[in-house]
């Protein structure tokens, strides 16, 4: 208990401030300013690292990260939404897909050739797990989602003509 300061030993029966290097299930995520017990403080977060003691030093230092982050999150925020125009000034992606009687489809479209589809027009990269489509059994027009970041949602029109 002595040997992290008389800062912590004063503070037996207190709460504890600590700032997180990463994050911790039910506590908070990096850069955040805790209150623990003590004992969980001297015992697991400090030892392992995981947390240092909230100093004015050390706060500095986490809201200038904080800082940091909210940048590089409004410069993310700010590409995707140039993505979402490019890609909704699209008329339409057009998949050719052999296709039966009544118009039903031999398989169906997948995310992936429709994320290829977009990189081969646009030139931009989508994952093919951020692109929703419904149900496609059936030439036709459906509309799919990209999520191109967590406050950013682009639909595209594809449309499903039998090939040739």
């Amino acid at each position: 208990m002595f040997f992290l300061g008389s800062r912590l030993a004063t503070a037996m029966a207190k709460r504890v401030q600590l700032v997180l290097r990463e994050e911790v299930r039910k506590l908070g995520k990096s850069g955040d300013l805790v209150e623990v017990a003590p004992g969980y403080a001297r015992n697991y977060l400090i030892p392992q690292g995981v947390a240092v003691l909230a100093t004015p030093g050390v706060l500095k230092q986490a809201e200038r990260r904080r800082q940091q982050e909210e940048e590089r999150q409004l410069a993310l925020k700010e590409l995707a939404i140039s993505h979402k125009s490019t890609l909704e000034a699209l008329t339409t992606l057009t998949v050719a897909k052999q296709a039966g009687e009544k118009e039903s489809l031999f398989g169906t479209v997948t995310e992936r050739e429709v994320a290829a589809l977009i990189q081969e027009l646009t030139g931009i990269e989508v994952d093919r797990r951020l692109v929703t489509l419904p149900e496609i059994h059936k030439l036709g027009n459906y509309t799919a989602q990209i999520k191109l970041h967590s406050q950013v949602v682009a639909e595209v029109q594809v449309q499903v003509v039998a090939a040739n």
